[in-house]
């Protein structure tokens, strides 16, 4: 009886997954250039998990590429800069006027960078240098002493 409940439960847990899967909108396909790129990457992507240069341990790392290779055969993946770089001048928003313009500087690569994710966090830097008028010279001398009298 158990067993038979099981089964049933099975069944219909299968039966709703099928009817999830299949209702949900066909993935365009990628053409033979975006294929070609995802399998480049995939290369990439493997070399890189075997020489050990990923933050990952080697299984997860090629378990990633190979779901990274089907999505791209789905046509699941795009461009995936596009969101990196709204969120970048994102965190721009809230600064006051010159410091975003600055910030917004920073994120679209001027200054220097140093750092990583990896390693804690990415430090941008950006000197400007702004250059005013030329401030006024004051005299340094003693005070102007009267002269001394002639004397007679």
């Amino acid at each position: 009886m158990k067993s038979n409940l099981l089964r049933l439960s099975s069944l219909t847990c299968t039966l709703l997954l099928c009817g999830v899967a299949q209702a949900a909108p066909p993935a365009a396909k990628p053409g033979a250039e975006d294929w070609s790129a995802a399998q480049a990457r995939y290369a990439q992507d493997i070399a890189l998990c075997k020489s050990g240069g990923s933050h990952q341990d080697r299984a997860t790392c090629l378990r990633e590429a190979g779901a990274a290779l089907a999505e791209a055969r789905r046509g699941g993946l795009g461009d995936s800069s596009a969101p990196y770089a709204a969120n970048q001048l994102k965190r721009c928003d809230p600064l006051p006027g010159d410091q975003r313009q600055d910030c917004i500087a920073r994120m679209q690569g001027e200054g220097t960078t140093s750092g990583s994710v990896a390693g804690g966090g990415i430090y941008r830097e950006l000197v400007t240098r702004e250059t005013g008028p030329a401030p006024v010279a004051t005299p340094t001398t003693d005070p102007v002493r009267p002269a001394p009298l002639p004397q007679r």
